[in-house]
C-alpha cells in the first residue's frame, strides 16, 4: 500500500508523491508481486535454483538508493542461452516489424552498450547511456510495481527496470517483465526524445493524482508504452515494449487478426484489456507527437 500525506485545502486530500528523485526509494521494495516469491503456474516456481537466483536479484533491488551505480551481475551459462534464443529471433523481425525510432536506436545499442549474442547488457552501463540521450535512467526492482509508483518513475525520467531472466524453459514466454523485455522492449525507445517526452507527461499526470485517474492513465501506458502501434510511410508498426520483446506478438499484431482503433485517449483509458494473452485490439497513432499532443 502507498501511503499519504495529507493537504488540506478547500477538503481536498492528495496522495503522497514524490517530489524529488531520491524520494523513489520510498516505494523501491513496495512491489506487488514476484520478486522472490513466485506464483504457482510461473515456469520456475518448482526449480530451486531459479527461486534462489531471483532472491539474489530481488536483494540487488532492495538494497539499492538513488546515486548509487546499479551492481553488475555475472549472468550464468543457461541465463545467456535464454538471452541469445530471444535476442536473436526478434532481431530477426526489427526490420520489417519494428517502428523507425527503435529501428534507428538499435544499432547504437549494439555498438555502445553491448547488445549482442553471448552477453546480457548491464543495466549501469545501459543507464548511462539513456541519460546521455535522454536524461533516462534505469534503476533496478525486484518486482511489479503498483500503477501508482511506476508512473511515479516516469516524472523524474526513470525507469524501474528488473534485472533478472525469465525461466529457460519458456524462453519466448514470461508472465511478468524480466532483462530482456525491459532491454530489449523498452530501452530503445526510452533513447528517442520524443518517446522520452511522452512517456515523462504521462507520469508527471500520475502526480498526486486520485485513484481513478492512476487507472486511466495506466490504460493509456498499457495501450502506449507497451502495446503501442503506430501507422509509419502508410505500414503499421510496433513501438510499445510487450511488443517488440515478444516474439509471437510482434508477429501477431501486424496481421490481420486484432482489431485496430484510431489513437484516442478518451476510449482508450476506459478499455478493458487482458494481461495474459495476447491484445485483441490496438489503438494505432500517427506518431508520438500526434499521440503526445492528444494525451495532453
Amino acid at each position: 500500500m502507498y501511503y499519504h500525506k495529507y493537504f488540506r485545502n478547500h477538503s481536498i486530500t492528495v496522495p503522497w508523491f514524490p517530489r524529488n528523485i531520491a524520494d523513489l526509494d520510498e516505494f523501491a521494495n513496495r512491489i506487488c508481486s514476484y520478486g522472490a516469491e513466485l506464483d504457482a503456474d510461473h515456469p520456475g516456481f518448482t526449480d530451486e535454483v531459479y527461486r534462489a537466483r531471483r532472491k539474489e536479484f530481488a536483494d540487488i533491488a532492495f538494497n539499492h538508493k538513488h546515486g548509487e551505480p546499479i551492481p553488475n551481475v555475472t549472468y550464468t551459462k543457461a541465463e545467456i542461452e535464454t538471452w541469445n534464443t530471444i535476442f536473436g529471433e526478434l532481431s530477426k523481425l526489427f526490420k520489417t516489424h519494428a517502428c523507425k525510432e527503435h529501428n534507428d536506436v538499435w544499432p547504437m545499442l549494439v555498438e555502445n552498450c553491448g547488445y549482442k549474442k553471448d552477453q546480457i547488457p548491464q543495466l549501469q552501463v545501459v543507464s548511462k547511456y539513456l541519460q546521455g540521450r535522454t536524461g533516462f535512467t534505469l534503476r533496478p526492482v525486484a518486482g511489479l510495481l503498483s500503477s501508482r509508483d511506476f508512473l511515479a518513475g516516469f516524472a523524474f525520467r526513470v525507469f524501474h527496470s528488473t534485472q533478472y531472466i525469465r525461466h529457460g524453459s519458456k524462453p519466448m514466454y514470461t508472465p511478468e517483465p524480466d532483462v530482456c523485455h525491459e532491454l530489449i522492449g523498452h530501452v530503445p525507445l526510452f533513447a528517442d526524445p520524443a518517446f522520452a517526452q511522452f512517456s515523462q507527461e504521462i507520469g508527471l499526470a500520475s502526480l498526486g493524482a486520485p485513484d481513478d485517474w492512476i487507472k486511466k492513465l495506466a490504460t493509456l501506458y498499457w495501450f502506449t508504452v507497451e502495446f503501442g502501434v503506430c501507422r509509419q510511410n502508410g505500414e503499421l508498426k510496433a513501438y510499445g515494449a510487450g511488443l517488440l520483446s515478444s516474439f509471437g506478438e510482434l508477429q501477431y499484431c501486424l496481421t490481420d487478426k486484432p482489431q485496430f482503433g484510431e489513437f484516442d485517449p478518451e476510449k482508450i483509458a476506459g478499455t478493458e484489456y487482458p494481461i495474459t494473452e495476447y491484445q485483441p485490439k490496438y489503438f494505432v497513432a500517427d506518431s508520438f507527437e500526434s499521440a503526445k499532443e492528444k494525451v495532453r
